[in-house]
């Protein structure tokens, strides 16, 4: 019931542009969280159309989920991270349009597949790499239906921690025999950068589906073009520049940040929903014609909206670390709520507590709560079946960070029903895990390492004969695989 108007003010135009609006910025107050259509699912964020979910984040259409990160459209899944369409799959990341597939990685249209990735339209498999259409295989050999679910239950042991543990080893090591392709995409035409699918025309975009004519996107989906520098979301969204956190048809945002849905030329707002042609606003909805959240006419709206960026140009904003702000450039990082170290930034580009603050970030340096823990996650029973309920009721001990984590009751219901074993690590653990599996967004220039009969490092031996036969093949590109990672890496071809 409050009015976002009541924060309104006019502009002095004797003080920069950047300063007045941090003041507003502050002034209004804030949604607890971002969240649109959630039935149970209290413990989410950034996140809409979800229904018995737990800890999910960034996340488009979920139910009975828990432990996800940047999906769309999950059914009965756990620790899962950068999924599209996947139903009761668990620990794994990029399985779209999968079933069951468990602790795996880039696979497309499977079923049953256990530890295995680049893997396409393929069933119960095991521990395997760039297969397509097969089916009982297991570390890329070819077993009968039998033989291969003989072999299955010997490997897992009846879904024993230990014995999966000691498959992960030896599926990863199947996986570095066989060649990377240059880049992760499913369906694109003339896309550069990495995690790209059903997108044409985009250059330099990162863990994007359906994207075009668009370029320096990252974590955007379903139905995004003409866009430029846009991070998170999508869904129909068009002609958006340098933004973060724009959803649900959204046209002509510029320079602002978790606005949505159905926005449409606005500038340097943050937190406004359904409105339309805004300059400088916080946490309006419903409004057109605003700027510092004060009502004007059309006419005066695009007379006063002129004149404030002939003077964010004449009277430019300077932070503390000397940098200058004119109208065109994003908000400093001094004036985001959240501190570099709490966000997924230090995933993708660790810096020191002294680099981030250099060039302008916060530090929280948080300090998690102290549980006290009752059970060591060293201490559960290796097999699903030995566990009882009481584990509901224990405080573990991570066995990698330490700190405290619980099970709760979906989850043990799933890896019951999946004979899948309980984690040793913390959901927070477990995402790194995952996390590092995948490049970083930043792109080398390199050549396919196919020398003719096989891999220039002798590992791999091609299966078929390539158009440049005996030669070294030829073909160049653009790759998120630095040049001294140990991946083999071939071109599309």
């Amino acid at each position: 019931a409050w009015d976002p108007m009541t924060y309104g003010r006019d502009y002095d135009f004797s003080r920069p542009f950047f300063e007045q609006f941090r003041e507003l910025m502050y002034a209004v107050p804030w949604p607890s969280r971002n969240i649109l259509n959630v039935i149970n699912s209290d413990y989410a964020n950034n996140a809409d159309n979800l229904r018995n979910c737990y800890l999910c984040f960034n996340t488009d259409t979920a139910e009975d989920s828990a432990y996800i990160v940047d999906t769309v459209s999950q059914k009965n899944c756990f620790d899962i991270t950068s999924t599209t369409k996947a139903e009761r799959c668990y620990d794994g990341m990029a399985v779209r349009e999968s079933y069951q597939t468990f602790y795996s990685y880039t696979c497309l249209q499977c079923r049953d597949v256990w530890l295995s990735r680049d893997c396409t339209n393929c069933s119960f498999c095991f521990g395997c790499a760039n297969l397509r259409n097969r089916q009982y295989y297991i570390f890329n050999r070819s077993y009968t239906k039998e033989g291969y679910f003989e072999e299955l239950e010997r490997i897992v042991q009846r879904g024993s921690y230990d014995a999966i543990e000691k498959a992960k080893k030896k599926a990863y090591s199947v996986w570095r025999q066989h060649p990377y392709k240059y880049m992760l995409s499913w369906h694109n035409v003339n896309a550069t950068g990495d995690w790209a699918v059903f997108c044409k025309n985009v250059r330099h975009c990162f863990n994007v589906v359906e994207v075009e004519d668009s370029a320096y996107c990252q974590d955007v989906v379903k139905g995004v073009r003409d866009c430029y520098d846009v991070t998170v979301w999508g869904d129909k969204m068009e002609q958006v520049y340098e933004a973060v956190s724009i959803g649900i048809s959204c046209r002509g945002v510029k320079f602002s940040s978790n606005c949505w849905p159905a926005v449409y030329d606005i500038e340097y707002c943050i937190n406004c929903h359904s409105s339309s042609n805004l300059f400088g606003c916080v946490g309006l909805r419903n409004k057109s014609y605003c700027i510092f959240n004060t009502q004007y006419s059309k006419d005066d709206y695009f007379t006063l909206r002129d004149r404030i960026i002939r003077e964010m140009d004449t009277m430019p904003y300077t932070d503390r670390q000397g940098k200058v702000y004119r109208y065109g450039e994003f908000f400093p990082p001094a004036f985001s709520p959240f501190a570099y170290d709490e966000t997924i930034a230090q995933d993708f580009s660790p810096l020191t507590r002294e680099a981030a603050e250099a060039q302008g970030y916060l530090w929280r340096n948080f300090k998690a709560r102290d549980y006290q823990t009752t059970i060591d996650a060293l201490d559960i029973p290796d097999t699903i079946s030995d566990v009882t309920d009481s584990i509901l009721k224990e405080v573990i001990k991570c066995a990698s960070c330490n700190k405290a984590f619980r099970v709760i009751e979906m989850e043990l219901d799933f890896l019951r029903h999946m004979s899948l074993p309980l984690p040793r690590k913390c959901p927070e653990c477990r995402y790194l895990v995952r996390f590092n599996q995948r490049n970083k967004p930043r792109f080398y220039r390199r050549k396919c390492q196919c020398a003719g009969k096989g891999s220039e490092n002798n590992v791999y031996q091609n299966t078929a004969d390539h158009s440049h036969h005996s030669s070294p093949c030829p073909n160049e590109f653009e790759t998120s695989f630095a040049p001294d990672r140990p991946e083999i890496v071939y071109c599309e071809q």
